[in-house]
């Protein structure tokens, strides 16, 4: 469960387009702003998004951690936020960035990186 913000609030407009999983989040999708290359998903309460839109920093809030962290704070990694976009059904975040080096905490460029086999079928 995502922690109660304090101090200013996301703004009631952009509050009421969410539609949160029963913690309060949001799936927030960070891809390369100039490549289209997809760089992550992470999660996304009010004020993470708040934060996120106000500094012009990614910021999420980490599920095992319980704690909300701008991306890059401790690596150096950081993610420049050019354009923030919401889905049709309100459920899912993209973020347009500029990434700092790689996004991925296994040094990665992407968290997206181990292909898996697909099994297709001749269906016609």
């Amino acid at each position: 469960m995502s922690a109660p913000a304090t101090g200013p609030r996301l703004d009631p407009e952009v509050a009421t387009l969410l539609r949160r999983d029963p913690a309060g989040l949001v799936a927030a999708v960070a891809q390369q702003h100039d490549t289209g290359e997809v760089l992550m998903v992470a999660w996304m309460d009010d004020e993470a998004l708040r934060r996120t839109l106000t500094s012009g920093r990614a910021t999420y809030w980490s599920r095992s951690r319980e704690e909300y962290w701008a991306k890059g704070e401790t690596s150096g990694h950081r993610q420049w936020v050019r354009e923030v976009r919401l889905d049709c059904d309100g459920d899912a975040l993209l973020l347009l960035v500029d990434q700092e080096g790689p996004a991925c905490h296994t040094g990665e460029r992407s968290c997206f990186h181990r292909p898996l086999e697909v099994q297709r079928a001749d269906v016609r």
